[in-house]
């Protein structure tokens, strides 16, 4: 809870701007020479890692083995799963350094319903804590809980024994200020809806070094639905579309011990702000326009940056455009199927959000459930992300009927 009327009103605002709450973003020719361009969008809350495997491999889940979490890394897997149904449970406490009532709840599962085809769904919740509104001099206002959540639904199928395909729909939510006046302007929660495409594909015959192997592939384009707005008069924004491609190696080297290697690269679907000239009424410099269409914004996101200003006065665009593609990956260690440990990296460049950290993580598995835990430690210090821990559990219901059976 926060109490302070100073912390209530930054606090406030580092939400609004983290939420994407501006109308819209941009830079000035101001800041030319080692610009931080980083690309905001509306609830970044879609692009967390619910779940503790994967995160405690560096937020690198693209190609991993299917279980209940896979729809946030892309339907498709699902249609692999060797389970019938399940479930599964994470909480997160998130940014716990800042304020210590921020948490993510994620409950998702799944359903097998032919052998080539799955259903499943998710509910993703985002509490902001509890914050307190005052006005000019102090005096409290109002308070409010902001929050935000999304529910999707997703359909699998496997089209062959190596390739699958899958769809989810989703349903966003997002309340950050429960109506209050911004500028004199009424506010009002942002909703939109979108949808994942994605494919997947597993070869579990690979030999390599005498040893079974097995490798994956997947590709995913998430998120991609209509802009949000908290206001009347703002520009909308772009939710957080993102293009996904994993893959991992699974080697058993006996009948005991296994080693997994994931390896995640991914790119928003977004428009990159471009540099304006403060002293000519924001006229673009370089770059693109920003506030386009959805689908003009995803095709120019591949292109449109104003590129890195090099020594001679050209600006590098391929560079730059590079730098906002995010690298994740990292090892799980297996015994018997029963135990594992993990380790990863993640990395995204200073200049566009500069989120870098190594991840740890545990996790044990019975005949019917499994829990997983990380643990995420940043490269700096004094990081808002700092002792940041995931808690996955997760339930396996046909093997508790099968060994309800025996």
């Amino acid at each position: 809870m926060i109490n302070s009327p100073q912390l209530t009103r930054l606090g406030l605002a580092t939400f609004l701007v983290a939420s994407g709450f501006q109308a819209k973003s941009q830079i000035t020719v101001d800041e030319l020479d080692g610009t931080i361009n980083t690309i905001t969008t509306a609830v970044p809350l879609l692009m967390i890692s619910p779940d503790s495997r994967a995160g405690a491999l560096g937020d690198a889940g693209g190609a991993l083995s299917p279980d209940a979490n896979s729809i946030h890394w892309g339907a498709a897997k699902l249609a692999n799963i060797e389970g019938n149904s399940g479930i599964s449970l994470s909480y997160i406490p998130w940014l716990r350094q800042l304020v210590p009532d921020i948490n993510l709840g994620y409950l998702s599962w799944y359903k097998k319903m032919k052998k080539r085809q799955t259903i499943g769904g998710s509910l993703r919740y985002f509490s902001l804590g509890n914050i307190i509104f005052t006005d000019v001099i102090g005096n409290v206002t109002g308070q409010f809980n902001p929050n935000e959540f999304a529910i999707d639904f997703a359909y699998a199928r496997r089209f062959s024994d190596r390739w699958s395909g899958g769809l989810a729909l989703r349903y966003i939510f997002s309340n950050l200020t429960g109506g209050i006046d911004v500028q004199g302007t009424p506010s009002f929660p942002g909703q939109s809806v979108a949808a994942d495409i994605s494919a997947y594909y597993v070869n579990p015959d690979l030999k390599l070094g005498g040893k079974k192997s097995t490798y994956a592939f997947a590709v995913a384009m998430t998120n991609l639905g209509a802009k949000i707005s908290y206001t009347k008069s703002a520009d909308r924004d772009f939710i957080p579309m993102n293009l996904r491609l994993g893959q991992s190696l699974k080697m058993k080297v006996d009948d005991y011990n296994a080693f997994t290697f994931v390896l995640d690269f991914n790119k928003l679907l977004v428009p990159t702000p471009p540099v304006r000239d403060a002293d000519n009424n924001g006229a673009i410099i370089a770059g693109r326009e920003n506030n386009v269409s959805i689908v003009s914004g995803m095709l120019q996101s591949f292109y449109d940056a104003p590129g890195v200003l090099e020594a001679d006065g050209s600006r590098n665009v391929l560079k730059e455009e590079l730098r906002e593609i995010n690298i994740c990956g990292g090892v799980e260690y297996n015994y018997n199927n029963l135990f594992s440990v993990r380790t990863g990296y993640f990395h995204e460049h200073p200049t566009k959000g500069n989120r870098r950290y190594f991840t740890l993580g545990a996790g044990v598995k019975f005949n019917v459930f499994a829990l997983d835990l990380a643990y995420l430690i940043p490269t700096q210090q004094r990081n808002p992300l700092e002792n940041t821990i995931r808690f996955t559990l997760q339930f396996d219901f046909g093997a508790f009927k099968e060994q309800n059976d025996k």
